[in-house]
Parts: structure tokens; C-alpha cells; sequence
């Protein structure tokens, strides 16, 4: 063979090689791979259902589950799948394919709750035995809540249930043991068992006088009208009672709270004792809060603890907290200094109620001692419990991109270590039984997944359980930078988020699309994975825009002032921001200021909507979801905190209703809505298509049947495929 050929043939040979290098240098995710509900969805690795026994922690798997013990990492078995299906079986109960939902209540005993699809049998491994019930139904049932002590309520339809008996008969319109208030001020669930299980507190909501809104199901063959009940800003609000249930008298008696009317009932706890039930009580206006204690035998109010005001709104998120070593102090969390932060409420020393001025400028009345825990220009997020033997508090705190966990002692005030320690990334922690240890899962930017058991003393990691790769090596990714600007008001930083394609040319001009939310309770930029950039971010990087994300003001996160800054006139200061970010945009050389596209959902839908009409010159192309076009039809608890109402508030209401604005459109506007959105009724986007036909303007129209405020699941890849195309032809 002749050089020639040799040399070929061996040229022959490199070239698949070559190839399937640069194939793999060059790959790119595709939307299944980074939307949840992907066929090929990736994601990291993850440990679930780990938890605490006493203090060791719980590691289950599909087939062994491990305790670990916290100072030294070692390992053992506790039992098998094998084991609780033998025992299962033997009882007549359905096998488990994991161990992953089994839940610990019991630190003192060798017993485990296991998942709801056996009916709630406990497993005692000690005894290789299970304990089942025949008390639970066999019509569809919601709303499980389990007492320590094995009481179970539940709800079916608008009743509520306990161990098998139905406690209340109440006719349709009338609803038991769910949640009330639409899920605002920290509402998720709408029973609550006394400490030992004894006593059990349930909401009772009559909004048989709220206006009922029609959704259509066009599953059936003609199309049915599924009505909800939803009371619209300005309207009639629904009326709330908290009961009390004892399950060994199987009495019921309601809290005499007087008239219920335009009044919110919120943040549920029980006094260790079982003895009297606290709640937190917010007014129509959302600007008065009270936390009440009320006696559990007779329903009598027994006294006011402490009263709050602002001239926007308080929003209390948290109820009270015992201390488990002083049954007569308890810690309230409250924003009065500006950012939300830990009292300490002493019961057993009164005061004289004088009204005070607080930082935010708002006032308050406290009826017993109290003492500020936690001071700063950062927010508890979460109390994550005590360490009883040094007198601590454990909780996460977080401001901006900065986030972790912390102690305070209740007798001196010390934290374990200044704020000013933290890092950029987002914490969550489980703590044990005894303060000692807990469960740490964190990312930072780089980093996907740790979870490390860490000693709260000096919060030091002592055992590292994952740490997790990425699940993107061996793709192309776009860079993530981040920074601040300044707000509209010349003096506010902003946190901003920038996606660059991997094979960026700064010589080159990108197309800009802008990811936006911008309201209440949200945080798009964060110290975590990614610096929380979302999937279909990373894809759109990927195919040549740059991607860019800043929180305005009026997103959590960054204290009082700064969320409530947007008050009375939601979209208005935010969208200032926006522009703010725009303007940092065209200061870049390589981004081309004639092609800026913006993305949002629900808030961030009428941030999107508000963009290219109040800014027709800056925004040429926006896909909207679900969302908020007219505040007048949004909901009550939400709206009125955020806008009053719309007789207090008139201008307000017209400013921000953007069927007002139709006639500005000059770009393309693709509104998205799900047709059984019972959070942002489809009549904000059909109402604003008849005000742009009016207007002669000419928006876009998808909509996504047999979905509510959201398209999750399978049909979550086509909602983003639909996005890109949109971009695509018209960016």
C-alpha cells in the first residue's frame, strides 16, 4: 500500500472520532431535557425523603432504609422493603414498590407511618408487625392530617371527617377542614391538631354569599359549566368560623370571634397545654392585625397579645412559636423594623398597651413583655426549631442572593455568627429532635445539590451525604453572570441575571429576551443553582438570545420597603425597573437594542402585557401567561392588600387595567391562558382581546384546555415549544 493510502485510510479512521468529539463539545439540551415533564428531563441527583428519627438521621432508599448517626456518618440498617411487605402481606395490606414516603413521627418509638396507599398502617420494625385501620373511606378523599397520637382527620367533598366519623353536615356552599382566604397570609391547610393530638381546630367557610364564576369542562361531549366561588376585589369576601373538635366527647364548639364578616383568620397555633388557641386576625383593609388567644373549652376570647399596623398593609405569614422549655414565651415574627425578624413575646409579664411607632412606619400595641431576637438588613425566612439545652432558636435567613442558617439565644440575644457570613446560595434545613444537628440542602451557583448533616454549635458540616454533579456535563451551556443596577428611584440595587450563549462573540449583536415576574412573594435572581435561571432560559441561550432577568422592586426577599414600594399602583414602578434594566442592556455593544423581546406568567404576565404597551418603542415581541389584566377581577386577599379596593382606590384601578391601554400595541403579543384558571380567571385575557378589537390592535391568542394556572406535566414541553417558535418568527 502506498503512503498515500496509508496516510488515507488513516485519515479515515481519525475522522469518526473527531466527529463524535465535536459532537460531544457541541451538544446542546433540547427542551425535553430541561423542561420538568420532559421525557429525558434531567436533573441532579437527589437523596428523598430523608428525615429525623429523635436524632438520627433517616435515609431511605427503594429497597434498605438507613439511620446515620450525625457525628461520625456511620450507617446502619434499620429494616427492609422486604421486611415491611412481608409484614404487609401477612396483614392483608398492598405491597410498597420504595421506601422513600414513609414518615417518622414517633422519636421514642420503633414505629412508622407508612403512606396513605396502604390506609395509613403503622410499621413497627422492632416487632415485624403492622397496625392498619378500618376507619377511613372509600369515596374520593382529601386533605389527610395525622395526629402524633394516631388521630386522623380528613375531608370528603365540603365535610370533615375524623377517625372514620363525619363531624360536620353542611350543605354545598359551606366548606370544612380546607383551606380558607384563597391560601394568602400563610394559609395552606385548613386543620390543625392540639400538640398531643387531642383537640383538633378546623376552618368552617360559608361563601355561599360569594359570587360563582363560570369554567367550562370541553371534556364532556357539551361542554359543562364547572362553577367556582370567587369573590373579586371590591365584592363580598366569604365568612370564616374556627372550630374545635375533641374527638373522645365527639363535641364540637366554634371560637367566639363576633361577626366573621370582612374579617381574615390566619396563622393557627395551639398553647402547649391544649388549653387556649392563638390565631392572628387581619382586617378587610389588610392594614390591622391582632393575635388573639382564645379558650378552648368555652370559645371565649381570653386576650389581645399584641396589635400591629401599617399604612399599606401588614401581611402576617407565621404563627406563634412556644419555647419548649417555657410554655409562658413564645416567638413572633413581624416586619415592624422593615425586614421580618424573631420576638420574643414573655405572657407572664403585663404591660400598659401603649402605642408605639415602628421602623416601617406603621405602629403597633403590645400587651406583655417583648424582646427583638433578630436585628438587620436581612429576614428570617424560616425558624427551623430549638436546641433546648443551650437555649437557641435555629432558622434560616436569607437577603438578596445570600442565604443560611443560624442560632440566637433567647436569654442574651447572641448569634451563632453574623449575617455578613453568608454566602451567595440558597438554604433549606431539617432540624433533630434536639437542636443539635441538622439536615442542610443547598446550591450556590456552580453547584447543583449538597446536602450535608451539619452540627448547629458552630454550623460546621460533619457528614456530607451527596454532593451532587451536574446534570448538564458533556453539554454546551450558555454563562450566567450577575449584578446590580440601579432602581428607578436612583438610589435602590437591583440583582440582574444575564445568559450568554457558550459560543458568544462580543463582536457579534444578540437578540434579547426577558424573563420577568416581578411581583410579591417571587425572586427570579438568586444565589442558588444557576443563579435560578429556569430550563427554557438555558435552551433560548443556547439557540443565540441573550437572556436577561432582574427582580424590581416590589419581589421578595430585599424587606418591607422594598416589596411595598409598588403599592396601589401593581405594574406601574416595577416596569420603571424594567426599563432601568433596558437601559444597562443598550449600554452593552453586542446586544441589539432593535430586538428585545419579554416572557412572564401570571404576575409576570401582566408585567409582560404592561411592557410593550406602556413601552411600545423598547419591546417588540412578548409572550403572556395567564395573566393579570384588570386588577378589578382579581381576588380579594390579594388584590386589596396590594391595590385596595377599587372604590378607595379608583385611579389606581384605572392605571393599572391594561384593557385601557389596547390601542398602544404596536409590537407582537401572544397571550397564553389556560381555560380552568381559577387564580386568574380567563376573563382578563378574553376581556383585553375585546378591548383590542376595539381598539383595532392585533394581539395573539393560544389556549391550553383542561389546565388551571399553569401547564404542568407532558404539556409543559409544548407550552415552551410554543414560546420558542413565537421568538423564533417574530424576534
Amino acid at each position: 500500500m502506498s503512503k498515500i493510502g496509508k496516510r488515507a485510510i488513516l485519515l479515515l479512521l481519525a475522522l469518526p472520532i473527531g466527529f463524535n468529539v465535536m459532537a460531544q463539545e457541541t451538544k446542546k439540551p433540547t427542551l425535553e431535557e430541561l423542561i420538568p415533564g420532559g421525557e429525558s428531563y434531567l436533573y441532579a441527583e437527589n437523596l428523598y425523603g430523608l428525615q429525623w428519627w429523635g436524632d438520627e438521621c433517616i435515609k431511605p432508599g427503594i429497597d434498605t432504609l438507613y439511620s446515620i448517626q450525625p457525628q461520625t456518618g456511620k450507617e446502619e440498617v434499620l429494616f427492609t422493603r422486604e421486611q415491611v411487605n412481608k409484614a404487609l402481606a401477612s396483614a392483608g395490606y398492598p405491597k410498597l414498590s420504595h421506601l422513600y414516603d414513609l414518615r417518622f413521627l414517633w422519636d421514642d418509638k420503633t414505629e412508622v407511618l407508612l403512606p396513605r396507599n396502604v390506609r395509613y398502617a403503622v410499621y413497627n420494625w422492632k416487632k415485624g408487625e403492622v397496625i392498619g385501620r378500618d376507619d377511613l373511606p372509600k369515596e374520593p378523599s382529601a386533605n389527610y392530617d395525622y395526629a402524633i397520637n394516631k388521630n386522623l382527620a380528613y375531608t370528603v367533598k365540603n365535610n370533615l371527617y375524623v377517625n372514620g366519623r363525619r363531624i360536620t353536615n353542611e350543605p354545598e356552599g359551606i366548606v370544612c377542614g380546607q383551606s380558607v382566604h384563597r391560601n394568602e397570609f400563610g394559609i395552606n391547610k385548613g386543620t390543625f391538631w392540639s400538640p398531643k393530638g387531642n383537640l383538633l381546630a378546623f376552618y368552617r367557610m360559608d361563601e355561599s354569599m360569594v359570587t360563582q364564576y363560570p369554567l367550562v369542562d370541553i371534556t364532556a361531549r357539551v361542554g359543562e359549566v364547572n362553577n367556582i366561588r370567587y369573590p373579586m376585589a371590591g365584592m363580598t369576601s366569604h365568612k370564616v368560623q374556627i372550630g374545635i373538635y375533641n374527638p373522645s366527647t365527639d363535641k364540637s364548639i366554634y371560637l367566639n370571634t363576633g361577626d366573621p364578616t370582612n374579617r381574615y383568620f390566619t396563622n393557627i397555633s395551639w398553647a402547649p397545654n391544649e388549653k387556649s388557641l392563638y390565631l392572628i386576625e387581619v382586617n378587610r383593609n389588610q392594614n390591622h392585625a391582632k393575635l388573639c388567644q382564645y379558650n378552648t373549652e368555652t370559645g371565649e376570647l381570653m386576650q389581645t397579645l399584641y396589635e400591629e399596623t401599617h399604612p399599606k398593609y401588614v401581611e402576617p405569614q407565621n404563627p406563634i412559636v412556644f419555647l419548649p422549655w417555657d410554655d409562658t414565651k413564645f416567638i413572633y415574627q413581624s416586619q415592624r423594623d422593615g425586614y421580618n425578624h424573631l420576638y420574643l413575646f414573655d405572657t407572664r409579664t403585663k404591660i400598659y398597651p401603649e402605642t408605639h411607632t415602628s421602623a416601617n412606619g406603621g405602629t403597633y400595641r403590645q400587651y406583655c413583655k417583648v424582646k427583638q431576637l433578630t436585628k438587620g438588613d436581612w429576614l428570617v425566612s424560616e425558624i427551623l426549631g430549638f436546641n433546648a439545652k443551650r437555649k437557641d432558636i435555629i432558622f434560616t435567613a436569607i437577603e438578596g442572593l445570600k442565604s443560611g442558617h443560624f442560632a440566637v439565644n433567647t436569654g442574651n440575644g447572641k448569634m451563632s455568627q453574623p449575617f455578613s457570613t453568608s454566602q451567595e446560595s440558597e438554604h433549606n434545613g431539617l432540624l433533630n429532635a434536639s437542636g443539635t444537628y441538622l439536615i442542610d440542602r443547598y446550591s450556590t451557583k456552580d453547584q447543583p445539590r449538597i446536602i450535608n448533616l451539619v452540627d448547629t454549635k458552630k454550623f460546621k458540616e460533619t457528614v456530607n451525604l451527596l454532593t451532587a454533579k451536574s446534570p448538564y456535563e458533556g453539554y454546551q451551556m450558555p454563562s450566567i453572570e450577575t449584578g446590580t443596577i440601579k432602581a428607578a428611584d436612583g438610589t435602590t440595587d437591583l440583582h440582574f441575571r444575564i445568559m450568554k450563549p457558550a459560543d458568544f462573540d462580543s463582536s457579534k449583536k444578540y437578540p434579547v429576551i426577558v424573563y420577568v415576574y416581578g411581583g410579591p412573594h417571587a425572586q427570579c435572581v438568586t444565589g442558588g443553582w444557576q443563579n435560578g435561571a429556569r430550563g427554557w432560559d438555558t435552551y433560548m441561550a443556547n439557540k443565540g438570545y441573550i437572556m436577561f432577568t432582574i427582580d424590581n422592586r416590589g419581589s421578595s426577599n430585599r424587606g418591607l420597603a422594598f416589596e411595598n414600594a409598588t403599592f396601589r399602583r401593581l405594574g406601574v414602578e416595577e416596569g420603571k425597573d424594567q426599563v432601568k434594566g433596558i437601559e444597562y442592556l443598550k449600554s452593552l455593544p453586542y446586544v441589539d437594542s432593535e430586538r428585545i423581546g419579554v416572557h412572564g406568567w401570571s404576575f409576570g404576565g401582566h408585567m409582560t402585557t404592561a411592557l410593550l404597551l406602556r413601552y411600545p418603542e423598547i419591546f417588540k415581541v412578548g409572550v403572556a401567561g395567564g395573566p393579570v389584566i384588570d386588577w378589578g377581577y382579581y381576588e380579594i386577599m390579594y388584590g386589596e392588600r396590594y391595590m385596595d379596593t377599587p372604590e378607595t382606590n379608583p385611579e389606581g384601578y384605572k392605571e393599572c387595567n391594561l384593557k385601557n391601554l389596547a390601542g398602544q400595541l404596536k409590537g407582537h403579543l401572544l397571550i397564553i391562558h389556560d381555560d380552568h384558571d381559577d387564580t386568574c380567571v380567563p376573563q382578563h385575557t378574553l376581556s383585553f382581546m375585546k378591548a383590542c378589537v376595539d381598539a383595532r390592535t392585533y394581539p395573539d391568542l393560544f389556549i391550553y384546555p383542561c389546565h388551571k394556572h399553569n401547564v404542568m406535566g407532558r404539556d409543559r414541553v409544548h407550552l415552551h415549544e410554543k414560546i420558542t417558535r413565537y421568538f423564533e418568527e417574530h424576534l
